[in-house]
């Protein structure tokens, strides 16, 4: 790690809370001038940040310590019966992994995916979010046959894998469930290629879209800065 030069980390303005109703919230960034490096934010991640284009963020809410950093431990990951079905459903599928940036055909998927969900929001600059400019991020490309039909932006730690966002065919992608298997996919991956974890993400337990992280066991969470066992919702 590089910390020649002084970390500094400011806090953001107050918020309305995108993920639980009525609550306020704001995030402790890490200064947009600090040379950012894989070997710094492996670092960071472990201490429960995770980051957003190349801003480097983790909630800092005074009262509220719902959002728990998550890992998976991939040598002990044991799928459940719903995960098995699912990895076996979508053998069909072609996987690849890109390492050579972001495509124009991904924007329009993107679109696609999130119109579906969230009609008001805006589409622009998916590129600028999903990659950074000092990071290692891959793109694994799901396909049917010719048809690409997901993507999920992974980046590549020391440590392991952080998944930073999914998106896929509002139709075909809903029907086999492809964040299912998009994430079951990276667990194999990581374990193929020598890494620990797999960084999901934040988990908050009241929270629907944010909640489903712990069916995937044994699930580990930083709550007070220590690592421990999430149980199975």
């Amino acid at each position: 790690m590089d910390f020649s030069k002084p970390l500094k980390i400011y806090p953001t303005a107050m918020h309305a809370c995108s993920y639980l109703p009525g609550e306020i919230a704001r995030n402790a960034v890490i200064d947009p001038d600090f040379a950012m490096n894989m070997s710094v934010y492996d670092y960071m991640i472990k201490s429960g940040f995770r980051r957003s284009g190349n801003q480097v963020y983790r909630p800092y809410c005074q009262d509220c310590k719902a959002c728990v950093t998550t890992r998976i431990e991939v040598e002990k990951f044991t799928p459940d019966r719903s995960q098995r079905r699912n990895f076996k459903h979508n053998q069909d599928l072609r996987v690849g992994v890109n390492n050579e940036g972001f495509k124009p055909e991904y924007a329009e998927l993107y679109e696609r995916y999130l119109k579906s969900r969230h009609e008001d929001t805006e589409t622009d600059g998916v590129q600028d979010f999903l990659t950074a400019t000092w990071c290692d991020t891959l793109f694994i490309e799901f396909y049917d046959q010719a048809e690409l039909i997901g993507v999920a932006a992974v980046d590549k730690l020391a440590s392991g894998l952080s998944a930073v966002y999914t998106f896929f065919d509002p139709e075909q992608g809903s029907r086999r469930g492809i964040g299912v298997f998009a994430l079951i996919w990276q667990i194999h991956y990581a374990r193929e290629i020598g890494l620990q974890y797999v960084y999901p993400g934040y988990w908050i337990k009241d929270c629907n879209k944010m909640n489903y992280k712990t069916r995937y066991q044994p699930l580990e969470g930083l709550v007070n800065g220590t690592w421990q066992a999430l149980p199975k919702a």
